[in-house]
């Protein structure tokens, strides 16, 4: 089995290794957990802060596309374990070069969010860098992303959801003919509140069921499962959790409902996993008045 240390960086620190930083904190929970208050959450330094905490940008890897060019992933490490935090396109939240908007996030849920976005760099990007910015209660963390040869992914396993920590395949399951779900949402009108929108998503599948558990196929799923969550906005959009699955796996067509308490302009997000395992995010933007 490979483990890979996903590398993050800030104005100070330089290079931080957050998955040899985790591994610390399960050793080191142990020895201080007789030692915290009553209403303190045990974290990362030793204690469990429910909020208050920065949010790390990083660097998942880079996959090569058919075309020649390249695609950089990027995820994020929200150190607070129940705050959303929300930050804005600009000087808080940015990509150089080609930035500030290259289609980050803006709506930072708790905890690690893996491969949420990916920005396409072109054939001859070298040695040249992307560097996402963040900056949180005056705290700044930036990832670089580049084409370093022991970053690259499959896009089978980006498709699959997999880690390459948690295998010890590079190139994902070569044999599967499975494909990823096809994913259409209709377009949503203004919601005025109080008020929510209706969210119809059209999902077209061959239902190719992967071998196997280790690239992230649901052994024994049936149907088409769909999550929705906020990928942009002011604050986060709640769901309608029954309407989540299509029966079946070739496909179907699925109503949902979004509610809001913050006037905005949203991005939200259709996740949506096959009985394969491959996963398509499609997102819509939703303008609430």
């Amino acid at each position: 089995m490979k483990f890979r240390l996903t590398r993050v960086v800030d104005d100070r620190v330089g290079w931080m290794e957050l998955s040899l930083a985790a591994f610390l904190l399960v050793i080191g929970s142990g020895s201080i957990a007789g030692q915290v208050p009553d209403g303190i959450r045990t974290t990362d330094d030793g204690i469990k802060y429910a909020r208050g905490q920065s949010v790390v940008p990083v660097f998942e890897g880079w996959v090569p596309n058919p075309d020649g060019t390249f695609s950089l992933l990027f995820g994020y490490f929200n150190r607070n374990w129940e705050e959303n935090v929300f930050i804005p396109v600009g000087p808080d939240n940015h990509l150089d070069p080609g930035g500030p908007d290259r289609g980050q996030p803006t709506a930072f849920t708790p905890r690690r969010e893996r491969n949420k976005f990916e920005v396409v760099v072109p054939k001859d990007f070298g040695s040249k860098e992307v560097i996402w910015t963040l900056t949180h209660r005056g705290k700044t963390e930036r990832a670089y992303g580049a084409l370093v040869p022991q970053e690259v992914l499959s896009r089978k396993m980006v498709l699959a959801q997999v880690q390459r920590e948690f295998s010890d395949d590079e190139t994902g399951d070569a044999a599967s003919t499975n494909t990823p779900p096809k994913v259409e949402i209709a377009e949503v009108p203004p919601v005025t509140l109080p008020g929510h929108a209706s969210l119809s998503v059209s999902v077209t599948d061959d239902a190719v069921q992967m071998s196997g558990y280790r690239f992230g196929g649901r052994r024994g799923q049936q149907g088409i499962n769909i999550t929705w969550s906020t990928y942009r906005g002011p604050a986060l959009a709640s769901f309608d959790r029954a309407a989540n699955r299509i029966p079946d796996p070739k496909g179907g067509k699925i109503s949902a409902s979004a509610m809001f308490k913050v006037p905005g302009t949203y991005v939200l997000r259709a996740s949506v996993v096959d009985v394969g395992g491959y996963v398509t995010h499609s997102d819509t933007t939703v303008v609430v008045k």
